[in-house]
């Protein structure tokens, strides 16, 4: 799709990634309806973008208030074409004493919200010539971690959610795709992350590096997309040998549970 031809749904606007997505896409759509729960950051990025023809929905996408709003508001500028599911919310804790209200928000966040929205918004994007549905996961969709149980589970269901419908639309013109970036620097961290991050050497990305490599994902023609070769390896011999891994993270416990959450 040519630059200034998206009709661009993007959530979790108001995040370091969301802002940077937004920032780095501006120029090339044709509109953009930016949804988020932060209304003061929503507002600022609004008014950061005001030469371009931005809507703002600031609220909770599992509640259906909300998924009407959205979807108003894209149909009222056309008709999405390009839907990003990028909000997220995590938690670093010891599962056995994790909250059961965050175990839910965890799930209702990173995997019903995109669903929800998703089918809300599938008319529109049938209508469209060509459209994309891009949901943003995380390597821990794939690798489970400790400290991560709930947000592993997750982003494990949203890529079988991903790959489910990509085959399911694929005698349509909608492109259903998943893009990972690697460990990025946002408030989606706690310190506790950021500080077991530094000590193990984690290579942690700038919102605007996840925000271009997106860019360029959404240009090319692979359903998905892993931070690099070190990380599509990681993936392929946890799948294959995932005792190797098993290992190499039994060995990084003392240091993971010296910051995680009890």
């Amino acid at each position: 799709m040519a630059g200034h031809e998206w009709r661009l749904v993007l959530t979790g606007a108001s995040g370091g990634i969301g802002q940077a997505i937004a920032t780095a896409l501006a120029p090339h759509c044709a509109s953009m309806v930016l949804v988020g729960r932060n209304a003061a950051l929503l507002q600022a990025l609004g008014t950061q973008l005001a030469q371009y023809r931005v809507r703002i929905v600031q609220g909770d996408l599992t509640e259906d208030a909300t998924l009407a709003q959205v979807a108003a508001a894209a149909g009222g500028l056309g008709g999405a074409n390009l839907l990003i599911n990028n909000a997220g919310a995590n938690d670093f804790h010891a599962f056995h004493s994790q909250d059961a209200d965050t175990l839910r928000g965890l799930l209702e966040t990173n995997l019903l919200a995109p669903m929800l929205l998703t089918q809300r918004l599938l008319p529109q994007l049938r209508q469209a010539e060509q459209a994309q549905i891009v949901n943003v996961g995380s390597l821990f969709g794939y690798l489970g971690y400790p400290g991560f149980a709930g947000y592993c589970a997750s982003k494990a269901g949203l890529r079988g959610f991903t790959q489910a419908l990509r085959r399911e639309l694929l005698d349509t013109g909608i492109r259903v795709r998943h893009f990972i970036p690697r460990a990025t620097r946002t408030a989606i961290n706690s310190a506790a992350v950021d500080a077991m991050n530094a000590e193990m050497g984690v290579p942690v990305d700038d919102p605007q590096d996840a925000a271009r490599q997106l860019l360029d994902f959404l240009g090319g023609s692979a359903w998905e997309r892993k931070p690099g070769l070190k990380e599509a390896m990681l993936v392929l011999l946890n799948q294959l040998l995932p005792g190797l891994p098993d290992r190499a993270i039994r060995g990084q416990l003392p240091v993971i549970r010296k910051h995680m959450p009890q």
